[in-house]
């Protein structure tokens, strides 16, 4: 078992993170200017490790298949640790180079749901401690003049004063959830919500590895009070692989977003569409049904698969109720009629939540989330599954459908700067989409340390 070698890492990890300063703390003045280049260090290293256990209580279900969640009584963790080591390159200009070790165990091999527990258990997720490269990309931002706005130091980010209005070039090897559908009150893992459904649009089979991560280009324009987004992702070479596929003008993933920012009584709000589409090697449901009820077997979508583009929309509403509560609400789709090739299975997804931060009582570092997802799925999904078909994380053999309700809950105690302490519950309703499963629960707490 590696679990009492984690924790021994993990302790002096966070030992180690409470008390190592961040290296590039010099942020420029609102005057910009060459005085201000010339106090800014050109090096960045920041770090973080985050070390997540839960337990899930038996649940009862009529029957199972070889994608179920299992109803067992079970447990799980996950390990991460990453660095950032940023440089500065021209004016303008940046560089970071992410190493990240990972290690867990997921519930059920990360089947039976759509919305999983635990968004730091990635689908290569390994007993043994596995070391990589999450992110190698470079920056490029282009002023445009006018006001001027001051950016924190922080992780995949340098200090800096930038005008407002620029144009941000990104490219290399990063997610593509570091750029798109940015939620600054529930799509952080690490320090908020775990569950898959709140991540980023349920619905959005976004292009990725098997880690959650990629290489492409991006292209943001961010005015005064609207920006743009658009950006081209490789596609993973087979089904929720973790080899990516090089030919990027034949399958891709290819993303726009518009964003609106507005202020009601005073308050910042920012509204947000963002249109997908992905091309790729893709099994059709219909397809496959048909293709079994020929051959008298079980449907399945490797079969079929032949060149397909899937395509779908969401929106995103996030507004600052007032200094201490921020809420979200999201909605999305897809054609859901090809397989899920890079995310989960979800065809069409309602979520919201809302933090409030400590404040009120006295504890400004803590903070309270809650927040509610509706999962759903196409009509073709529905009946591939309900025929027996598994797909990349569902599959019971039998489908007695019914949407998947999700609520977690968690509470981040932070006892100084470097450390917080995060018990979680989760509630997930009819798991897998199957009424004759479930509910599940989930009971956890994370340890996350940054510098």
């Amino acid at each position: 078992m590696q679990r009492p070698i984690l924790v021994r890492c993990l302790a002096a990890t966070l030992s180690a993170g409470a008390c190592t300063p961040a290296l590039a703390q010099d942020v420029a003045p609102e005057s910009g200017g060459t005085e201000a280049a010339a106090t800014e260090s050109p090096f960045a290293f920041h770090g973080q490790v985050t070390y997540v256990w839960q337990r899930k209580p038996a649940f009862n279900a009529a029957y199972s298949g070889p994608n179920s969640l299992t109803t067992d009584r079970a447990k799980s963790y996950s390990f991460t640790s990453t660095l950032d080591l940023g440089l500065r390159l021209w004016q303008g200009a940046e560089f970071h180079f992410n190493p990240e070790v990972a290690q867990g165990v997921p519930f059920s091999q990360l089947h039976g749901m759509a919305g999983l527990s635990n968004g730091e258990l990635a689908k290569g997720a390994s007993t043994n401690p596995v070391f990589y490269r999450a992110r190698a990309f470079i920056r490029q931002t282009w002023g445009l003049g006018g006001e001027t706005e001051k950016l924190d130091d922080d992780f995949n980010q340098f200090a800096r004063t930038v005008d407002k209005r620029r144009v941000v070039l990104t490219a290399g090897n990063f997610g593509v959830l570091d750029v798109f559908d940015q939620n600054e009150f529930g799509s952080d893992p690490r320090t908020q919500f775990m569950n898959w459904s709140f991540l980023t649009h349920g619905a959005w089979d976004y292009a990725a590895d098997a880690r959650g991560y990629n290489w492409g280009v991006a292209l943001e324009y961010i005015g005064d009070d609207w920006s743009a987004r658009i950006g081209r992702f490789l596609q993973p070479l087979e089904s929720n692989g973790l080899e990516l596929d090089t030919r990027m003008f034949e399958h891709y993933g290819d993303v726009l977003e518009l964003e609106k920012r507005y202020s009601v009584s005073g308050r910042p709000g920012t509204a947000r569409l963002l249109f997908f589409r992905n091309k790729a090697r893709m099994g059709a449901f219909s397809d496959a049904i048909q293709f079994g009820q020929a051959n008298n077997v079980t449907p399945d979508v490797a079969d079929v698969r032949q060149e397909h583009a899937k395509v779908g929309m969401g929106l995103t509403l996030l507004q600052q109720v007032n200094d201490s509560l921020g809420v979200f609400f999201r909605a999305s789709m897809s054609d859901d009629k090809t397989e899920t090739y890079a995310f989960t299975e979800i065809g069409r997804q309602v979520s919201f939540g809302g933090v409030l931060n400590g404040s009120s009582w006295g504890r400004a570092r803590d903070a309270v989330g809650v927040a509610f997802a509706v999962n759903m799925l196409g009509s073709n999904h529905r009946a591939y599954l309900a025929a027996g078909g598994q797909g990349a994380f569902l599959g019971d053999g039998a489908l007695n459908y019914a949407p998947e309700q999700v609520f977690e809950i968690y509470y981040s105690f932070q006892p100084f700067k470097y450390l917080s302490i995060s018990p979680d519950f989760q509630y997930v309703r009819n798991p897998g989409y199957n009424a004759d499963r479930g509910p599940a629960k989930f009971y956890g707490v994370r340890f996350h340390a940054e510098f």
